[in-house]
């Protein structure tokens, strides 16, 4: 009795499904079954990873290339970020020497300036020590009209 239980089948519709195939003509394809392989022989995750990555991209429409174009893509992005932030670093370590070395010339050219004043200063002294006495007429020659004589270039 048991067996005869498992080999009768019923060609009742499931509940809400005889208005449609009644309608349709053609009777309800059921899904196909497979056999379900089991891939974690790999022992790493990111090869695991791999092997999903590129199974999903074999049942999509999309293909691998447009994948590896996206990745290097961001690859590069990420390259390129890491190259202008040392860049940028870079450069703000050499602008702040050089305002230094800016801040130091501005203080040494205050010093000589400074020394340049007190020399001023003490010039009219130091010439009436050395008996020097300011001159009385000052004489000017003018060039504009030179020409050279012709014995000289004999």
């Amino acid at each position: 009795m048991a067996s005869s239980m498992r080999s009768s089948r019923s060609s009742a519709a499931p509940a809400g499904r005889q208005d449609q195939e009644a309608g349709s003509g053609h009777a309800h394809k059921r899904p196909q079954l497979h056999v379900v392989e089991n891939r974690r022989t790999s022992s790493s995750k990111v090869g695991r990873g791999m092997e999903r990555l590129l199974d999903w991209t074999r049942t999509r429409r999309s293909p691998v290339v447009h994948i590896v174009i996206a990745v290097l893509f961001l690859g590069v992005c990420l390259l390129g970020a890491l190259l202008l932030r040392t860049q940028m670093s870079s450069n703000s370590f050499e602008a702040a020497t050089i305002e230094q070395h800016i801040t130091m010339l501005q203080q040494d050219v205050e010093e000589d300036q400074t020394k340049l004043s007190q020399l001023e200063a003490t010039l009219p002294e130091r010439a009436q020590k050395m008996k020097m006495v300011p001159a009385q007429n000052s004489l000017s020659i003018d060039l504009n009209g030179y020409a050279p004589s012709q014995e000289g270039n004999r």
